[in-house]
């Protein structure tokens, strides 16, 4: 990363990881007499994220997958969310592990989406929250870190599916 222009450090994988440990433990504290949470990843953004959040837990859980995009290869959202995948959470309770919520639009299309399925409780999981490009209400039960209203990759976040292996997140110039 120190030979890639246009990226600038922004947090760091050891930052990552001791946020995840209190994240892991606010939920496995809040779910702790429900078994098990089902998690449900939204694909591909973060996939790192709930690989180390469920390895963190101290409940047991399940896991599933959906996979969400308003980007397509764009930096901004098309406005259109494309939900794929199929999943059953009636009667479960629900954890969205999400990478990263700015507009809300992906976030609230898939928290309709799933409620038609009468879910038990569906509460919601980011790594990175940018309220400041927020156009649609979301407020997440549970953040990893409140960013500007910047353009983000790595730790599964990509640019045009680049720089999704890097093990930390960096701002890209536009």
């Amino acid at each position: 990363m120190k030979d890639s222009p246009g990226l600038t450090p922004l947090i760091t994988t050891t930052q990552i990881r001791k946020r995840i440990a209190v994240l892991a433990g606010q939920i496995s504290h809040d779910f702790d007499s429900r078994e098990p949470l089902m998690i449900v990843s939204i694909l591909k953004g973060s996939f790192m994220f709930t690989a180390d959040l469920v390895r963190a837990l101290s409940i047991p859980c399940t896991i599933d997958f959906l996979q969400a995009s308003s980007y397509g290869t764009r930096r901004s959202s098309s406005g259109t969310v494309a939900i794929t995948g199929s999943i059953t959470v009636k009667g479960r309770h629900v954890l969205l592990v999400e990478d990263i919520i700015d507009t809300g639009l992906t976030i609230n299309r898939i928290v309709d989406h799933l409620r038609l399925q009468q879910p038990s409780s569906i509460r919601i999981c980011t790594l990175l929250d940018k309220p400041a490009a927020r156009r649609f209400p979301c407020t997440p039960d549970y953040t990893g870190f409140r960013i500007d209203n910047i353009f983000v990759a790595g730790y599964g976040l990509d640019d045009r599916e680049r720089y999704r292996e890097l093990p930390c997140i960096v701002a890209v110039e536009r």
